[in-house]
This record gives C-alpha cells, structure tokens and sequence, in this order.
C-alpha cells in the first residue's frame, strides 16, 4: 500500500510541476504514462485490500485531486490535449489517431447491426473520413486520403 500511496503523491507533484511549467511536455509525457502505468497495475495486485482510488485516500488522509484526475483520464495530459511541438507531434497524433479508430468502430458496428441506409452511414463516414485527414503522421498520397475524398 506504500507504493499505491508514493505513486498517487508523485503524479500530484508531477501534475503540479507539468502545470507550472517546471518541466517540458518531453519530460512529463514519459513520466506520466510510466505512473498510470504503475498505477493501474498496483491497483490490480491490490484489488483485495483496497475498494477504489476515493477510498484509499480517503483512508490515508491523502488530498490530490490532479492524481485522481489523471488516473481517471488515464493518459497524460500532453495526449488529452495534444500538445507538443509541431516537428514531432505525438500528442496531437495520437489524439486523431485514437479519434480515428472510434470512428472506425462506430462504422463497424453500424454495419454489423445491418444498417445500410445512407442517411446513416453517411454521417459516420464523413467522421472517420475527416479524423483520417487530420492525422498528421499519414502521408499525402494515403489511399484513405485520396480515394475517400466527400464533397459536402
């Protein structure tokens, strides 16, 4: 339970220091992906003995809403938001990337669900089409670029 209670610490002051911009997005991204990471899987090893995150610390006396907020979200906030440089965008890519593949899903089960009208497809088509074209990592001449092109 030390090690739940110094991971749920350490994220508030990472948390802090990314806010106040004492460290860069390059340093904080890493570190927090590590601590969610280390954060999920000692709430897994701990599932016996502790209910959820509210009531540990509330058992601790631990106050640190950016933490809970954090794990909750359960990436880091360079992602959530997409920041970073322009060069080398992760956050922003990833942003549109996971966008893309929620649209992709939605059209999955849609079709799945045998609805093959076009005032419903089309709606969701023109989302993963429009998510597809906003991932900066894809090339130009992607086939999802050029082939899948709506005029509206």
């Amino acid at each position: 339970m030390a090690d739940l209670f110094s991971i749920i610490v350490l994220m508030e002051h990472l948390e802090k220091a990314f806010i106040r911009d004492s460290i860069t997005a390059e340093e904080y991204t890493p570190h927090c992906a590590n601590l969610i990471a280390k954060y999920k899987t000692t709430m897994n090893f701990l599932s016996d003995n502790v209910q959820s995150l509210e009531v540990f610390m509330n058992d601790y006396k631990l106050t640190c809403p950016a933490a809970v907020n954090r794990f909750k979200i359960g990436v880091p906030a360079t992602y959530e938001h997409a920041i970073g440089s322009h060069h080398n965008d992760m956050g922003k890519s990833a942003k549109y990337i996971a966008e893309s593949v929620l649209h992709f899903i939605t059209l999955m089960d849609t079709l799945r669900l045998n609805r093959y009208a076009v005032d419903e497809l089309h709606p969701i088509l023109a989302d993963l089409i429009q998510s597809l074209n906003n991932v900066p990592v894809l090339p130009a001449e992607f086939d999802g670029r050029t082939k899948n092109s709506i005029d509206y």
